[in-house]
Order: structure tokens, then sequence, then C-alpha cells
């Protein structure tokens, strides 16, 4: 009898181990995926961080942050464009591309049609990452420049952006929006570039 009561306990302290040993599994498992979340948003802060030192570190000519300003700004106009286009009955409801930034995250829909944008462009979200703390940053004291008098101005924008943009991310998202422009897949109107213009500067701001 005091054997099969022996056994018994072992059994029940066995059984209380394994419970332990699961609930330190599940805990283990839940304070791992907190700190890989908390790494990648630690990591995603720190890219921030360095894309705003290296766009606030830029050293320009006010001429030559113009001409990059103008051909960010036509590119964000671009993208907000696309979308519009491609999600008529929304129209109302994303006035700015801030506004499609802010419910993309929420909105499935308007999330499928702006990776679909960005993919026709050629853009990724870095870039736009990268363009839109550039605006930001400058587009108070910056000045659109028509493609016309760019071309008065510099020859070769790209040479420009490879020699004074230092960090890497910033750099490739200013060569595709030059590349973009120059490409003629933001040709506009005068008219329409000025109207959208409007729209963007104090959107993307707040």
């Amino acid at each position: 009898m005091g054997l099969l009561v022996w056994d018994d306990g072992v059994d029940h302290k066995l059984q209380a181990l394994d419970t332990q040993f699961k609930e330190l599994d599940f805990t283990k498992d839940n304070l791992t995926q907190k700190f890989e979340h908390h790494s990648k948003t630690l990591a995603s802060q720190a890219a921030q961080d360095e894309m705003w030192t290296a766009v606030l570190a830029l050293k320009f000519t006010s001429m030559e942050l113009n001409i990059l300003y103008s051909y960010v700004t036509e590119v964000l106009i671009c993208l907000h464009t696309r979308v519009l286009e491609k999600l008529p009955d929304l129209v109302r409801g994303l006035p700015t591309l801030a506004s499609v930034l802010r419910r993309k995250v929420k909105n499935k829909r308007i999330k499928i049609v702006w990776e679909s944008v960005l993919e026709e462009y050629g853009l990724q979200e870095g870039d736009i990452t990268a363009l839109c703390t550039f605006f930001i940053a400058h587009g108070n004291k910056a000045e659109h420049y028509a493609a016309k008098v760019r071309q008065m101005y510099i020859r070769d924008v790209t040479i420009m952006i490879t020699n004074m943009v230092k960090n890497q991310a910033l750099q490739d998202g200013l060569l595709r929006a030059v590349q973009i422009i120059e490409k003629g897949k933001g040709a506009r109107s005068p008219e329409d570039q000025k109207s959208s213009l409007k729209e963007l500067i104090p959107s993307v701001k707040n």
C-alpha cells in the first residue's frame, strides 16, 4: 500500500511539474514575441532617427534644395493621384496623400491599392519614408521649380544626389523620385500641379 501511495504521489508531482513546464513554455513564447516586437520597434525607431538626422544634415544651396524638393513633391502628387484613380469611390475620403498613409493602416482595400501603386512606380515603403521626411523637413523653406527651370540650373541631378547624400536609404529614395519624373510618369499640366501642391503641402506637414 505504501508503494502505491508513493507512486500516486509521484504521479501528482509529475503532473504538477508538467503543468509548470507548459506554463513556463507559454510565458517564454510570450516574452520572445514581445522581445521580437520590441526589437523591431527599436530598429524602426533607430532607422527613423537616422533618416531625420540625414535629412536635416543635408548641405545644399537653396537652388539645389528647390530642385530636389520639386522632384519629391511631384512624385508624392503622382502617387496620391494614382491611388485616387484606382479608388474613385473614395476620392472625397482621401483628399491628401497623408490621408492615404493614415487610412491604409486599417483599411485593407486602401492598403492593397497603395502597395500596387508603389509596385507600379518601382518604389518601396522605405522610399516613401525618405521622401516624406525630406518633404516635411524642407517643405516650409523650399520652392517648386518646373521642369524647364530645373534644366536651366543643373544638367544631371543624379550626380548631385550621389555626391552629396550619404544616407543610402535617402539617396535611393531621391534617385528613384528623379527617375520616375524624368521618365515622364509624372507629367501633368501646370494648373493641375499647382492645385495638387496646395493640397499636398499642408497635408503632409500635419
